[in-house]
């Protein structure tokens, strides 16, 4: 390690070329389950910004992603575990916060046990908890073909009541990829996602009028799915707990939602059962 090296500081295009690469290599160097598609859409609707060393590697990111005009997404902050403790991580928040506020939205992220306090120092105030869960599932008990894309306005109309926020350009990402299932009920009140991710398949979000709603869309998600399965859960309901844990599934980290001022996603809705994921919302 050396500590006299300078970094520089740089916006990232993570859509293309070595920036999409040394990003990705950082995530996947923490065991996250960001894909290169995630990284890309950061570029295309937000900002990734960096540092690099003397030899131009990448060695540490942050994100920042707009969902309309009132508020914006924190996440993908990553130090390469060789650069860490030398303040990188909370210069890049700082930029981040700067970044939004500059825009006229108000900064939100999903933050760790750990991180919380940190967070909170900075002002930050705490909503909504929620959990992330996995699974390794048995093979699949049949096979469900995606029946949303044709109603992408619908399923976008119906997460911005629960989420609070307006991310059409996200869940159209999400629809345009090959390996994404978009399921929907009968009634029109509710759907759940299901796309690829770089260690599992990440399920969310998850929209229902209610618990058993939710449960049968669950019910529909998982009867398609083999092998590492993830998902975030928000954390009020004891029956959607006790299905998850009848289901294979265990607690992996918990995470709180934290906002720098009045945000309509600090608290989700009833209606929210599952989150895109801690770098989304």
């Amino acid at each position: 390690m050396v500590v006299s090296e300078t970094l520089s500081a740089a916006v990232l295009d993570t859509a293309t070329g070595r920036d999409a690469a040394g990003a990705l290599a950082l995530s996947d160097a923490a065991g996250w389950n960001q894909t290169a598609d995630d990284w890309a859409l950061f570029s295309r609707h937000g900002r990734v910004l960096g540092r690099r060393s003397a030899n131009g590697h990448l060695v540490a990111t942050a994100a920042a992603l707009p969902y309309g005009d009132a508020q914006g997404w924190i996440s993908m902050v990553l130090v390469d575990p060789a650069w860490r403790h030398r303040g990188l991580a909370t210069e890049l928040l700082g930029e981040c916060i700067a970044w939004l506020r500059a825009a006229g939205v108000t900064p939100v992220l999903d933050a760790t046990p750990a991180g919380e306090p940190v967070y909170r120092r900075l002002g930050f105030q705490s909503g909504m908890h929620f959990e992330r869960w996995q699974a390794d599932l048995a093979a699949p008990r049949q096979a469900i073909a995606s029946d949303g894309n044709k109603d992408a306005q619908h399923i976008a109309a119906l997460d911005a009541r629960a989420s609070g926020v307006t991310r059409r350009f996200l869940l159209d990402d999400f629809l345009a990829r090959p390996d994404t299932r978009a399921l929907t009920r009968p009634d029109g009140q509710g759907f759940v996602l299901v796309r690829a991710g770089r260690r599992a398949a990440q399920i969310g979000p998850l929209v229902a009028a209610d618990t058993g709603a939710a449960i049968e869309l669950l019910e529909m998600a998982t009867q398609a799915l083999h092998g590492p399965v993830f998902l975030d859960a928000v954390t009020r309901d004891a029956a959607l707990t006790s299905w998850l844990l009848a289901h294979g599934f265990s607690r992996q980290r918990p995470f709180v939602r934290m906002s720098l001022g009045p945000a309509a996603a600090l608290h989700g809705s009833d209606s929210q059962f599952l989150v895109a994921g801690p770098e989304f919302g």
